[in-house]
């Protein structure tokens, strides 16, 4: 939402507040808008819609925790489709070839696991295991509803041979909603995540010695 979208929504949440019985004050108002801030209000407006239309939930006033809930289901669900394109992608494309998603938090997760390469030589024993651990770790990010920087694309083997030996490479594979993993690709970080540097022999003296004169 943009700040003009303010009275909107304030209006919208008083309306949902006074179908429960329940005015939200000045306080829950604002802690309502940093929630969902992020989403669009059109997409908030329909979260609110299936709240009240849910039979099991529909009943009590909704918490921002249960809009969000709506908009883009549970963050363990979101973590399960995209394990399952993950793991489908491992096995009719391999890494052999380089990729790109449809998610950008699924490069995140893969680089932060070491890689597309490095998810190619799991064995099958382990593969449960990794799965787990791409699911937890997916869940962290969807729950902090963290947006953090990401590879623009997921490297294969083919890729990281010929850029060693100053080769092209052919265009990465598209997994998902093309339009969208073409976003992904423009919107992604094409340096390091985590930047590397040796420090000097002087530097380290420095900090020796100003190490000891502390001491």
């Amino acid at each position: 939402m943009q700040a003009s979208d303010y009275d909107d929504f304030v209006m919208m949440l008083t309306a949902v507040g006074d179908l429960y019985g329940r005015a939200p004050s000045e306080m829950a108002i604002t802690i309502w808008w940093g929630a969902l801030q992020h989403y669009d209000l059109a997409a908030i407006r329909q979260g609110f819609d299936r709240h009240v239309r849910n039979p099991d939930t529909g009943q009590f006033m909704p918490k921002p925790a249960d809009i969000v809930k709506m908009l883009q289901g549970s963050t363990q669900d979101s973590a399960m489709v995209a394990w399952s394109n993950v793991d489908r992608a491992v096995r009719q494309v391999g890494t052999y070839s380089s990729v790109v998603f449809d998610d950008a938090l699924i490069h995140r997760v893969i680089h932060d696991m070491g890689g597309w390469v490095a998810l190619g030589i799991k064995t099958e024993d382990e593969w449960p295991f990794v799965a787990r651990e791409f699911e937890n770790r997916y869940r962290g990010y969807r729950s902090r509803n963290e947006r953090p920087d990401y590879p623009s694309q997921l490297i294969g083997i083919a890729e990281s041979q010929n850029a060693q030996n100053g080769l092209k490479s052919q265009p990465p594979v598209l997994i998902g909603d093309p339009e969208k993993a073409k976003t992904v690709l423009l919107n992604g970080s094409r340096s390091p995540l985590i930047g590397f540097e040796r420090m000097a022999a002087a530097e380290m003296l420095s900090l020796s010695c100003a190490q000891k004169e502390v001491a």
